[in-house]
């Protein structure tokens, strides 16, 4: 994209509405393994994820070849490009409760095209302020990274160091099927054994980074049940390829911070940061 292009779609706004419903809800529950909630239960980190879809949902005919929407629309068209979750930053001010009304306004902070090892790159920041009762309850800043269709590196990350706390976490063709559905999410890397290997070169299902990333906070707030998370960042290093088995896990490295990161026998493969109470 040209640079006037580019910079056209930065500023781009749009209002989402969205009743943190139950059906949602125990799905959620069933898809990682943990009880229900009732109304009013405070929603666990990062399962907002499950709500605020596309405000008018595409048929069929409306995807692309990789089960994502056809591009244009809000987000930049990136015409040819596979489409990824880079990682994101949270601020929590207060939680999100399971039954109320919630106001998603989603905005376009960055469009940037850059060069990688992969070949060009188009980067795209989106901030989603979360307004509850009339207040900012949560802020998350998206990263999308769009890539020229060429075959993934794989290679091996950096060693996990020794960390204080960690979970083994087995990504079954299950578990990233039924994250897709709750979530909405057609990308077919994640349940498409024959699209997946032929069409974008991953040895296997890819591991959604969101999924990572919550197993991976939900690790730390399993650890330190006292705490109340107030930021938390990651970021993709490495794609992780199911049904091997990972590790989230992590350390304190500081008062009221810790480092977290998702390794398997390749190494890391997602970083991230807490900053707690």
């Amino acid at each position: 994209m040209s640079d006037s292009a580019v910079s056209a779609w930065i500023g781009r706004s749009e209002e989402t509405h969205e009743q943190l419903d139950t059906t949602v809800v125990k799905r959620m529950a069933a898809t990682f393994d943990e009880a229900n909630l009732s109304i009013g239960d405070a929603l666990p980190s990062l399962w907002h994820w499950g709500f605020f879809q596309e405000p008018n949902p595409v048929g069929e005919s409306g995807l692309g070849a990789d089960g994502h929407p056809a591009r244009g629309g809000f987000l930049p068209p990136a015409d040819g490009r596979n489409r990824m979750a880079a990682g994101g930053r949270f601020e929590f001010h207060e939680p999100l409760r399971v039954g109320s009304q919630v106001t998603r306004v989603s905005t376009i902070l960055q469009v940037e095209e850059k060069v990688g090892r992969t070949g060009s790159l188009l980067f795209v920041t989106v901030r989603h302020d979360f307004m509850q009762d009339g207040r900012l309850a949560m802020r998350e800043e998206q990263d999308i990274v769009y890539r020229e269709p060429t075959p993934p590196k794989l290679g091996a990350g950096e060693p996990a160091p020794e960390g204080e706390w960690s979970e083994l976490v087995v990504p079954t063709p299950t578990l990233l099927f039924r994250y897709s559905a709750v979530t909405f999410n057609g990308h077919r890397i994640h349940y498409d054994w024959p699209y997946v290997t032929e069409a974008e070169g991953y040895p296997g299902l890819v591991v959604h980074g969101p999924l990572v990333a919550t197993l991976n906070l939900r690790a730390f707030c399993r650890a330190h049940p006292e705490a109340r998370v107030r930021r938390f960042s990651y970021r993709g290093q490495r794609p992780l390829i199911a049904p091997e088995a990972f590790e989230v896990g992590g350390r304190i490295v500081a008062p009221g911070k810790a480092e977290l990161w998702a390794s398997n026998t390749g190494g890391i493969a997602q970083r991230a940061e807490v900053e707690f109470d």
